[in-house]
């Protein structure tokens, strides 16, 4: 059992206990373990014979360590059985209407045997709901308003897709003069490679309460609004015709950082950062952080001096998922984050020789245009016919002709020539060993059979990067976000032999692969690994995806000195794995 399912489960369990009016503090006991299950690089289902290690994870106490190891023998719990028993699992569902809070929840099960969203849906077509304590005409409406919404934002969106979102309102919200900025919050701004829905807070002199109904009446009228969900005093909600719900939010500026702060969130992040302020005798909220005593504000402006006046370095949006960021901040010891600008190379591109769009010289001159100091063109081999991927003959031919665009270029930018070799179903690469020893840069990637058991499919990746020409392990669990699970192997056991033969893990910051994801890369950073993060350019335009895996990369806490991309061409060269 993954790691993801266990907190799914003990995230469960919490609506469940709540849905039952149970002890608060026993709800947030599996709140907060699901959230610590979440972020551990090591799965747990390797430890539940090992309680002690389980313990040492902050948040997991005796009883929720008995709960894991039930989960992982058995699928489920005592507790979560009997809840279940008493209940519907389609109950928690209801949760996530508007006005349907656990009590709710459990009023219209007792009275009416209410379970689910079409149960509910019909009970308030027919008038049932009306002659329960508290619903009015108006609260049903609001009902089945929130279900036709509902199913309608049911979706996650990929991190691509609602940036390019926030992009575009946010051009359109930039018209209105008066407007200094729009900047996403919640799940984008910290990163998270999927979103369910999108907030942006907007901010200068029109947002001020003196003129800012002008700018909601603005921002109400934009084009691309498929749906007006709520119009407020300094606030817009909407659809998208993708469904995805918009959240815009004008703010005076001296209120700005609070509210950033507030909806970039996590909510754990938050609800640690509140406990720390009301030890120091302050409350903070999305209006400002100030003094218990007299309501007196400290900060409030900037996120920068709320983090300051709390005793906190400034925490990057990334990191704010309750993972030991805000224990690093009092210390002084974040990490200097990767930054786009830190990057010198991308190694993983593909040309018209096999599948790609562009020459070898028009990707190069491509990244030479971003500053970049050294390209890899890694053409696919034959084993991948779909892509005209190169056999022996044309890779030699191929090697040739990056070397003379590589001499063309006169030292502006290094062209390196190299081969994204498929990693055969038994673990062989797809060129022979003569072949790849010509080659600066070995990527091995698994391109088919994923359905492979997971031994064998362990054995088979583990094979691969036994080859000595074998560099860099190209997007190394096979996922697509949102559109193919990873394969099944011992990711760890894979990672721990890469550290140790040298051999580089790629960051696939192409999308839709996003691969390793940030957990796999921090369990790949304690394991030893060293990182390459690289676009897999299949023409020029794809560069500049490599945002969205700095982002990923910022999330796992990697430095620059983790990242290979970050050296200069000669530094890169020397840092591969040695020929034999």
């Amino acid at each position: 059992m993954e790691n993801v399912t266990i907190a799914r489960l003990l995230d469960e369990t919490a609506d469940l206990l709540e849905i039952d009016a149970a002890d608060p503090f026993r709800i947030r006991s599996y709140r907060r373990a699901a959230e610590a299950v979440e972020q551990q690089t090591t799965q747990l289902a390797t430890l539940v014979d090992e309680p002690k290690q389980l313990l040492a994870i902050a948040g997991i106490g005796k009883s929720m360590a008995s709960n894991i190891v039930d989960l992982v023998k058995s699928g489920s719990m005592p507790l979560r059985e009997e809840l279940l028993a008493k209940y519907r699992s389609t109950m928690l569902e209801l949760l996530k209407l508007p006005g349907m809070g656990p009590k709710t929840v459990a009023l219209i099960w007792s009275a009416l045997g209410v379970a689910d969203i079409d149960s509910l849906e019909t009970a308030a077509k027919e008038g049932k709901l009306n002659d329960l304590p508290r619903f009015g005409q108006k609260q049903v409406d609001k009902i089945l308003k929130g279900i036709e919404d509902f199913r309608k934002n049911t979706g996650r969106y990929r991190i691509d897709d609602a940036t390019a979102t926030a992009e575009r309102i946010a051009a359109l919200i930039r018209e209105f003069p008066g407007i200094d900025t729009v900047t996403p919050a919640g799940s984008l701004r910290r990163g998270r490679e999927t979103v369910g829905d999108l907030d942006l807070l907007v901010t200068g002199p029109a947002c001020e309460p003196d003129c800012v109904a002008a700018v909601v009446d603005h921002v109400a009228a934009l084009p691309l609004i498929a749906n007006l969900i709520a119009k407020g005093q300094n606030k817009v909600s909407f659809n998208m015709r993708n469904g995805l719900q918009v959240d815009v939010r004008m703010l005076p500026k001296s209120s700005y950082g609070a509210a950033l702060q507030y909806f970039t969130g996590s909510k754990m992040h938050n609800v640690a950062l509140r406990q720390r302020a009301i030890k120091m005798g302050y409350t903070l909220s999305e209006y400002a952080l100030a003094r218990m005593d007299d309501s007196s504000i400290v900060a409030s402006a900037t996120e920068q001096e709320i983090y300051n006046a709390l005793g906190l370095d400034y925490i990057p949006p990334e990191l704010r998922e309750n993972n030991g960021e805000i224990e690093a901040a009092q210390a002084h010891t974040l990490p200097r984050l990767i930054e786009l600008a830190d990057i010198r190379g991308d190694v993983h591109s593909h040309t018209i020789a096999s599948d790609g769009r562009q020459t070898i010289r028009e990707m190069a001159e491509g990244a030479l245009a971003k500053g970049y100091k050294f390209l890899a063109i890694t053409d696919h081999t034959k084993n991948l016919a779909m892509t005209n991927g190169l056999d022996d003959a044309r890779a030699l031919e191929h090697i040739a002709a990056i070397r003379e665009v590589d001499r063309e270029l006169e030292g502006r930018i290094r062209v390196f020539a190299g081969i994204e070799v498929d990693i055969l179903g038994d673990g062989a690469l797809d060129l022979e060993d003569s072949t790849l020893a010509q080659m600066d840069v070995v990527i091995g990637s698994v391109h088919t059979l994923f359905n492979q058991p997971y031994e064998e499919m362990t054995a088979r990746i583990l094979r691969a990067v036994e080859n000595p020409y074998l560099r860099i392990l190209g997007h190394p669990t096979g996922r697509k976000v949102m559109a193919r699970e990873a394969y099944t192997f011992d990711l760890e056991r894979v990672l721990r032999r890469c550290a140790e033969l040298g051999v580089m893990v790629e960051h696939n910051a192409g999308m839709p692969r996003l691969d390793l994801s940030d957990r796999n890369l921090r369990l790949a950073k304690e394991l030893g690994c060293r990182i390459s993060v690289n676009t897999d350019a299949h023409a020029v335009s794809d560069f500049e995806q490599m945002p969205f895996g700095i982002t990923q990369l910022r999330r796992a806490w990697l430095t620059p000195a983790d990242v290979i991309n970050t050296y200069s061409p000669e530094e890169f060269l020397a840092a591969l794995r040695p020929r034999p």
